[in-house]
């Protein structure tokens, strides 16, 4: 059977332009590919339109608004119905310049809004429940000393899961002034200072690991107990566990569920009520807040908080 026009684009887009061209990292990739495949989901049990043949002319407004609504019906939120048709649009959008004789409808589907919703109110941590959990590992042993190093980061960097799972030791730079290069989204890089306790602990931990050797430097930073690179559901384990150690020592100081990047915000808040303007943290990573006058910041990077 001859291909149709939209298994090619589909297959050109997810294939060469996102991992070649716009070099997405693979769970961007991954989150597109999912959102299309309910698309032909939906074409099959609802259009009864089989994947085969399932061609571009077939897609316009209409056809997208229907895929939304059997979303809905299927119970999906309206956060992640807006999630699945911003990658319909980042399709069509990249269309338009592939099939510019399909602009218009391009850009029809490029027009369809999104459903408005209110805003979660971002949790953060206090203080004292942030000194609760960096105390909490046993730093004595060798995976006690990991997880401290994965909290530290998570805290002190205000990094993304994605971003510490991703780190090998030459992403570090331990000297006079401790700095770390971490990839977010695109696979753009930043540099954001540590803290001097921060970087002791990654010394510590690389010693432990012997992970400071010349030939060890592209391998993966954090390992689990496979050996193997830990993933970001290893780190929210790692995370999740402590928290839970934190509540049973004292109720009181953590009451609410705690994500990893609940440690992010965390930060920022931290940032705020130490005096830090608030265009300074939303504009650059000042990750090493306080001098040992505790007054003073010290470094500051472009970051998006």
């Amino acid at each position: 059977m001859r291909p149709t026009d939209f298994s090619y684009a589909l297959t050109k887009y997810l294939s060469i332009y996102l991992p070649g061209q716009y070099n997405a990292s693979q769970h961007t990739i991954l989150a597109y590919r999912d959102s299309f495949k309910l698309l032909l989901r939906y074409a099959e049990t609802d259009r009864s339109i089989n994947p085969e043949r399932l061609t571009l002319a077939m897609i316009d407004v209409p056809f997208i608004y229907g895929f939304l609504n059997w979303l809905e019906g299927n119970g999906n939120a309206i956060p992640t119905q807006n999630q699945r048709l911003a990658a319909m649009k980042a399709f069509f959008r990249w269309l338009q310049r592939d099939r510019p004789d399909m602009m218009s409808r391009c850009q029809e589907v490029m027009g369809i809004p999104l459903k408005r919703t209110s805003k979660a109110t971002v949790g953060y941590l206090s203080v004292d429940a942030i000194k609760a959990l960096l105390a909490a590992p046993d730093a004595s042993e060798k995976y006690g000393l990991r997880d401290l190093a994965i909290l530290c980061l998570l805290y002190d960097s205000g990094a993304r899961v994605s971003e510490i799972a991703g780190l090998t030791p030459q992403d570090l730079r331990l000297d006079a002034i401790p700095i770390i290069n971490l990839f977010g989204k695109g696979r753009k890089m930043r540099q954001c200072p540590l803290s001097a306790p921060v970087a002791e602990n990654l010394r510590r931990y690389l010693s432990a690991w012997k992970l400071n050797t010349p030939e060890k430097s592209s391998v993966p930073l954090f390992l689990n107990h496979k050996d193997e690179r830990i993933g970001r559901a290893g780190i929210t384990y790692v995370l999740k566990k402590y928290i839970s150690a934190v509540k049973t020592a004292d109720p009181t100081l953590i009451s609410v569920g705690v994500s990893p990047h609940m440690l992010r915000h965390s930060k920022a808040m931290h940032l705020l009520q130490a005096g830090v303007n608030l265009i300074y943290i939303k504009i650059y990573s000042i990750l090493n807040p306080f001098r040992k006058s505790g007054k003073a910041l010290c470094y500051a990077r472009f970051y998006r908080v």
